[in-house]
């Protein structure tokens, strides 16, 4: 049953009283950070509690469209368009929805289309592999005046979210349209950026821009570095932080509900290993998809268990891993009971997401004669340049393929750091 409008602003004042509870205990922010970074240990608040918080006096005399997808949600579960379009003090006017569709219905690499949202009445545009003039477009056909960003990110670079931010961003300046982005906590921590950085060559919706394969921030941190370096400052930009957040902090930390950003990213624990298991992607075995625990299973017909037994003599910290084998009901394998790896997580601190994937191709390439990269070399474009591919077929270990990314993501934490909201 949907919620009658008077228990839907219920739900939004409620928000707001919370929220601004937090925001009265607010503290300086770090250096480069925006009013409203909260003291450590106060509760969480996101970026759209903070909105509401303030009577969406953001959004005041403007005609909202908002860029999001199911985990646009409140702490109590209840969506933000729900939210907002029942609230008179928001004139939203339109929906845009990302890959696999605003409501989420679309597998990997499809969307919903245009259509009238049932729920709300209201229009829903496809941003999905639109850019540039074409989106502008999309933007000034709905009529907005504003376009607000609030989608849940996994915190890897080829997790198309943030290159939905950053299309939209682009087609917002090109529109004259103002852009605002509600934060919201990297799942996986904010405390580094780890593995490779894209290299303008391989650049596709998995990547446009050189930033690291785990960036290691939030998408308010990524619209600010997006427009900087790479928009050249032309996106009308607000970000609105969020409070109580810790670089440090993992998603269980956040006290917020975990809606699944895609249909194969279940759980919290999937986003830990995402930004180095999903390079499975770029090979002939299975990512897991098709499964209940994808991006943790991994495997083809005829691995046995030499590939887990080889995956653990590397001692990577943080990390095991099971023999495991499973029979995926879409996908790679669809219907076959493929043999591999299951990886079971131990220590998240300690655990490095992309070194441990590099060390899986490393060492499934030893064990099974089958291996091979995807034709396209699909792996290029998830890696962002042809190093990666090219080391492991010519036998160089995981340090060896590490080692050849490190002076380039040097580079791109110090241009990173600028732009960081939170301690």
């Amino acid at each position: 049953m949907l919620l009658s409008r008077r228990s839907l602003i219920a739900a939004a004042t409620a928000t707001a009283a919370a929220g601004a509870a937090a925001t009265a205990v607010e503290q300086q922010p770090v250096a480069g950070a925006p009013a409203g970074h909260s003291r450590t240990g106060d509760r969480l608040r996101t970026g759209f509690e903070r909105l509401a918080a303030d009577g969406y006096a953001r959004l005041r005399g403007q005609r909202v469209g908002i860029v999001t997808n199911p985990t646009g949600v409140t702490r109590d579960a209840a969506h933000l368009v729900d939210v907002t379009h029942a609230d008179p003090r928001v004139e939203l006017t339109a929906v845009f929805g990302p890959e696999h569709g605003f409501r989420g219905t679309a597998q990997a690499g499809g969307s919903e289309g245009r259509y009238d949202d049932p729920a709300t009445g209201l229009p829903v545009y496809d941003t999905y592999l639109k850019s540039g003039k074409p989106l502008a477009d999309v933007f000034t056909a709905s009529g907005v005046d504003t376009v607000v960003f609030d989608i849940q990110d996994v915190g890897a670079r080829f997790y198309t979210y943030i290159w939905t931010l950053y299309d939209c961003m682009e087609a917002a300046a090109l529109a004259g349209k103002r852009f605002v982005v509600l934060d919201r906590p990297n799942p996986v921590t904010g405390r580094a950026a780890l593995g490779p950085v894209l290299h303008k060559k391989f650049a596709t919706f998995v990547g446009r821009q050189p930033i690291a394969q785990a960036h290691g921030m939030t998408v308010a941190e990524l619209a600010r570095l997006f427009d900087a370096e790479f928009l050249g400052s032309r996106t009308e930009l607000e970000t609105v932080a969020m409070t109580g957040w810790r670089r440090a902090d993992f998603y269980d930390a956040s006290g917020l509900p975990w809606v699944p950003p895609s249909p194969n990213m279940p759980t919290p624990d999937t986003a830990l290993v995402y930004s180095g298991t999903c390079l499975f992607e770029g090979t002939n075995l299975s990512e897991g998809r098709g499964t209940t625990r994808p991006f943790e299973l991994l495997g083809a017909v005829g691995i046995d268990g030499r590939w887990a037994a080889e995956a653990n003599r590397a001692g990577l910290p943080g990390v095991r891993f099971r023999e495991a084998y499973f029979a995926p009901t879409f996908s790679k394998f669809e219907g076959k009971t493929a043999g591999g790896v299951q990886v079971h997580v131990t220590d998240r601190n300690a655990f490095d997401p992309v070194r441990t994937g590099i060390a899986l191709l490393v060492s499934a390439r030893k064990v099974w004669d089958g291996f091979a990269w995807r034709e396209d070399d699909w792996i290029d474009k998830l890696t962002g340049s042809a190093s990666v591919r090219t080391l492991i077929d010519a036998g160089a270990d995981t340090e060896t393929v590490a080692a050849a990314w490190e002076r380039e993501l040097g580079a791109f934490r110090r241009v990173r750091e600028k732009y960081l909201m939170y301690r």
